[in-house]
């Protein structure tokens, strides 16, 4: 599929005028947020699909994932989310980067999550960017983005559905202010979820509790576990990866784009 890199440029100056730095393992690049870009070879207007990250960053991985989405109509945008301490952080799934791993989610605020999303939001309905200008617009997240993609659901207008693959500590916030669980009220569209059934992290009781959020709220919504799988069982890059329940979910979750975002 057709890709690029697109920076969107918050307001707040340039990286000389904010005093900042960067290098390969720290620091930020004032405002500016990159975006990984895959779209469909032909045709010029298309639904869009934002695709958050895991806690590794915007990785090959999460390319392929968006790269998958552009095979099937979207444009899916990755937006690099740890931006604020890094721009572009790319980290492995071992355990000498679990350091880097939780300064970066560490510094994650539920507040600024919000405003990233609303950005991405106003990029693709934007003149720059007239593939998805007019479409409707879904969500999808895995493991942290799995929790950052139900926060949007709760407070980012413009988004048509979303799908969460193992949303673990949506029970808890970043930063000052609710969780995510606790503004399942505000939620409008359609929420999916997919689970595994050996997590910790959503554990089968947040999934219970989660879902029951989302029913005493009206909310439309499809859970499903999957008893042989445990977290991160869509990344083929993970030794959890789980073949027959990623298909599954990636089966289930172009199902429900294609119900509330293609039409």
């Amino acid at each position: 599929m057709p890709s690029f890199w697109e920076n969107l440029r918050f307001a707040g100056g340039s990286v000389e005028q904010a005093g900042q730095s960067y290098d390969e393992n720290e620091g930020a690049e004032n405002q500016d947020m990159v975006m990984y870009v895959s779209h469909p070879v032909a045709g010029n207007e298309f639904p869009a699909i934002i695709v958050i990250q895991e806690a590794f960053g915007v990785t090959r991985h999460i390319e392929k994932v968006c790269d998958r989405f552009a095979q099937e109509g979207y444009v899916a945008i990755a937006p690099a989310l740890f931006h604020r301490e890094h721009p572009n952080p790319k980290l492995g799934y071992g355990d000498e980067d679990v350091p880097a791993r939780n300064r970066y989610m560490g510094a994650l605020r539920d507040d600024e999550l919000v405003d990233d999303i609303n950005q991405v939001i106003l990029w693709t309905q934007s003149e720059q960017f007239r593939r998805t200008n007019k479409q409707k617009i879904g969500i999808v997240g895995y493991c942290v983005g799995g929790r950052i993609t139900y926060l949007a659901a709760t407070s980012c207008p413009g988004l048509s559905a979303a799908s969460c693959y193992y949303p673990g500590r949506t029970l808890l916030p970043f930063g000052d202010g609710p969780a995510p669980i606790d503004l399942t009220g505000q939620i409008k569209i359609p929420v999916m979820g997919n689970f595994g059934g050996q997590d910790a992290n959503p554990s089968p009781e947040d999934m219970a509790t989660i879902e029951a959020k989302l029913k005493d709220a009206g909310v439309t919504y499809d859970f499903k576990s999957y008893p042989d799988a445990g977290h991160g069982f869509n990344c083929d890059d993970r030794g959890s990866y789980h073949e027959a329940s990623a298909q599954d979910a990636l089966t289930r979750t172009l199902g429900w784009f294609d119900k509330y975002v293609k039409h």
